[in-house]
């Protein structure tokens, strides 16, 4: 799997660069999320604006980012979702339950923003 990790204080971006997420790169996107969760990581950004597929092994491994930074009290947000995922996304309702931005800089955003609720809600 093909993939690049920027991590900053407040969150890591995954860049997926893979063209198709799917049965072969599902299971290695899913060991990553996991290890990157047992790490401490709990905001986790999945950048797939190189992915132009996605099948249900795909949204497997997306759903499993998202209970473990849901888990750890975090934030998982998608961002640049290509037209055939953002479908496939939609037909399985998943955009009901996913934190899906448009671009990195709004799931960035996105994230401080939940950062900040997170900490007024603990005061």
């Amino acid at each position: 799997m093909n993939v690049q990790i920027d991590t900053s204080e407040d969150y890591t971006v995954v860049t997926l660069q893979e063209e198709k997420l799917g049965g072969l790169v599902s299971p290695a996107l899913k060991t990553k999320l996991l290890e990157l969760n047992t790490e401490g990581v709990r905001n986790i950004i999945l950048d797939m604006s190189a992915t132009r597929f996605c099948d249900s092994s795909g949204l497997s491994a997306i759903l499993v980012g998202n209970r473990l930074c849901k888990n750890a009290n975090g934030s998982f947000v998608l961002c640049a979702l290509q037209p055939m995922v953002s479908k496939l996304v939609a037909i399985s309702q998943l955009n009901n339950i996913l934190n899906i931005t448009p671009t990195l800089a709004e799931a960035k955003d996105f994230v401080q923003m939940e950062n900040v609720e997170r900490d007024v809600e603990n005061d």
